[in-house]
């Protein structure tokens, strides 16, 4: 279906009874891992220009082999507007920030990564979701830096203050406001969760951490990614994750086997694992009316992607 369709073509689904909806990721390491080589041997050749394509030919396979109610995503960026992106902020951040850090002057530096961080995070939302779909649809995201930037001046006062132990009320916090500015079409996703509801749950792996070794911290990462899912609504239809600590123990065990025997030449085959473990374990229950659903694209750039790679932060549609 074309971009300029204001209207999908399709009938209300499970508008009478809650149908119980799967994700799929069709994605094969090998083909990824052609991909990548292809990727490197050019971006070398290029001397890292051509990364730039080549991040959105892997974003792209990855948006395609993922299905959802027999409908695969697709991923509509180009290396041109990531080149673009990278250049201004290059010139905007990235020399005063290399500059900074050559003096040694550590205190501005950190100023800036604290200052810009929030403008990272939002605008590289928005930017991915700007050129994502589903079923000719666009996603948008329509927060606000300057809302995200006191939300997380909260957040992390509170976490400071708290020594740490705040530190999952302000995620819950962050997690809201990314969920509920995000929009399919015209119409926006919920969270319902509070914020208070995995504290001690965080307390209780704190006091676990040094008898397990830290490995508690998968179950309270399956916990919160639970959680964080279950509580993520789309009109009156809501997602479920049934990811385990058990599973996500495994699943990161054996990747950390394949990338030492394979001296990190089966990262491709990760990626494509990860993928396929969360997607698996991810389902949409009840009605969505998909008719209801209008074209309604929000205009975004690519500096803030480029802004989010200096900082190396990043983020999921979750």
């Amino acid at each position: 279906m074309s971009m300029s369709t204001d209207r999908i073509s399709s009938t209300t689904v499970g508008s009478e009874t809650p149908t119980l909806r799967r994700f799929y990721f069709h994605g094969l390491g090998g083909t990824l891992f052609g991909i990548q080589i292809v990727n490197l041997f050019l971006g070398l050749l290029t001397l890292g220009v051509y990364s730039f394509w080549g991040r959105v030919k892997v974003r792209k396979y990855m948006m395609s082999q993922t299905e959802f109610e027999g409908d695969r995503f697709a991923y509509h960026g180009t290396g041109k507007e990531l080149l673009i992106g990278w250049v201004k902020a290059a010139v905007i951040i990235g020399i005063p920030f290399i500059i900074l850090t050559l003096l040694s002057v550590g205190a501005l530096t950190y100023v800036i990564v604290a200052a810009f961080m929030p403008v990272a995070v939002v605008s590289a939302r928005r930017y991915r979701l700007s050129r994502s779909s589903w079923r000719g649809i666009r996603f948008s995201f329509r927060g606000r830096v300057w809302d995200f930037a006191w939300l997380s001046a909260k957040g992390w006062l509170l976490t400071a203050v708290t020594f740490g132990i705040a530190y999952p009320i302000w995620q819950s916090w962050r997690q809201c406001f990314l969920v509920s500015h995000s929009y399919w079409g015209n119409k926006s996703f919920e969270f319902h969760g509070r914020a208070s509801e995995l504290l001690w749950p965080f307390l209780l792996h704190l006091l676990l951490a040094l008898p397990t070794l830290g490995l508690c911290w998968f179950w309270y990462g399956a916990r919160a990614q639970r959680y964080y899912w279950n509580h993520t609504h789309f009109g009156e239809a809501r997602f479920n994750s049934s990811v385990t600590g058990c599973g996500l123990f495994a699943l990161m065990l054996s990747n950390l086997f394949l990338l030492i025997v394979t001296l990190g030449f089966a990262w491709s085959w990760v990626q494509a694992r990860n993928a396929r473990y969360y997607l698996g374990h991810l389902t949409l229950a009840g009605p969505i009316d998909v008719a209801g659903i209008v074209q309604d694209a929000q205009a975004a750039t690519a500096t803030g992607e480029a802004l989010s790679a200096f900082f190396d932060f990043d983020f999921d549609l979750g």
